[in-house]
């Protein structure tokens, strides 16, 4: 990060990926122009196109030395991942997943809300009465490459995956999210399910519980997966923050904006909390290639995550005008809405909208 005279500027690795990724990036760029001008701040952009088409053309999703090209970088702001022709699989592996790891982006923060001007399939709540972030880790747990197949096209056939904890790793996300609670309701859910798996669960069990001796005033709680799904449904309103393993927080991280109404507005952080290599932000509705260049996508995930990535960057007025300006348009009945939020409008109507209303 270079500072010249009263205005910061930052170093920011723009990668729009696939499918709506491409749509949704330009409206966050949109809006962080405006946050430019209003808090002088200068963003250094970097553009790479880094996409399952350039892996359809150079068998790769992005250059052998695609990390160190983004390593200088304060932020990287990705769009999607993934397009049918190139398997789910090859497409994260390629590019998402590695930017996590090699950059140690071991937490990954997903706020939910029940924002204003949406309708949500729970009923009975105000916007606001649904607010709650999500905790998962990021970088090992269920998501491990230790595995393989063996004895592939016959009836011996067999594939293992490794599941993988570590103590540091088990240890760092759960006190993230302790130092999170701490600033917000002191209340703290693990996601668990230490009655059906053996070795791991427990352990997460146990280290939860030890964790928790150095937050005397965070109030704690368990559950196993499965019931803590229906709670999710049933009484979203009585959680505020819940820590989740690689997979248990990602199915809680996509069901949480499903409860409050809609993916496209929901964004996420990939965090090195340590900067000792860059984070990054995405919306958490992937690349939709079902509806990719119709220009209805929702732009909000990604201005969302522009928002979080101002936090991060310890710009935290112009990450909040940002918030504000979304919740100001989504107030506004006359204001324009994508098809997921009941209204007719484009993408570029809402991102022009939130932009103008910062």
């Amino acid at each position: 990060m270079a500072e010249k005279q009263n205005t910061v500027t930052y170093k920011i690795a723009n990668v729009p990926g696939d499918g709506i990724g491409k749509e949704v990036v330009p409206e966050g760029l949109r809006v962080l122009d405006k946050v430019s001008s209003k808090f002088g701040i200068d963003f250094d952009f970097t553009d790479h196109d880094w996409s399952c088409e350039t892996y359809a053309k150079t068998g790769a999703m992005m250059p052998e030395d695609g990390i160190d090209q983004l390593r200088p970088s304060d932020a990287i702001f990705l769009g999607a991942v993934g397009f049918p022709g190139v398997p789910d699989h090859v497409s994260l592996w390629g590019l998402l997943i590695p930017i996590r790891r090699h950059f140690d982006q071991y937490v990954n923060l997903r706020p939910v809300r029940l924002l204003p001007g949406i309708e949500a399939p729970v009923h009975g709540y105000e916007p606001g009465d649904i607010d709650m972030y999500v905790v998962r880790e990021n970088v090992e747990g269920e998501y491990s490459e230790m595995g393989g197949r063996i004895f592939e096209g016959t009836d011996r056939e067999m594939v293992v995956q490794e599941t993988v904890f570590t103590r540091q790793g088990v240890d760092r996300i759960q006190r993230f999210a302790f130092d999170l609670a701490m600033t917000r309701g002191k209340k703290l859910t693990s996601a668990t399910k230490s009655n059906g798996i053996i070795y791991t669960m427990p352990y997460w069990d146990e280290r939860f519980a030890e964790n928790g001796k150095d937050y005397p005033e965070v109030e704690r709680e368990q559950y196993h997966i499965d019931i803590l799904t229906v709670h999710f449904v049933a009484r979203p309103h009585t959680f505020d923050v819940v820590v989740g393993s690689n997979l248990f927080g990602d199915i809680l991280s996509d069901l949480g904006p499903g409860v409050t109404g809609t993916i496209g507005v929901a964004p996420s952080a990939n965090i090195n909390p340590e900067g000792k290599h860059p984070s990054m932000f995405e919306p958490v509705h992937g690349s939709a290639p079902d509806i990719a260049g119709q220009g209805i996508a929702n732009p909000i995930g990604q201005i969302w995550s522009a928002s979080m990535m101002m936090d991060h960057l310890g710009q935290p007025e112009a990450g909040a005008a940002i918030l504000e300006a979304i919740e100001n348009v989504l107030k506004d009945p006359s204001a324009p809405k994508t098809p997921d939020m009941g209204g007719k409008d484009k993408t570029q109507d809402v991102g022009k909208a939130i932009a103008e209303a910062i």
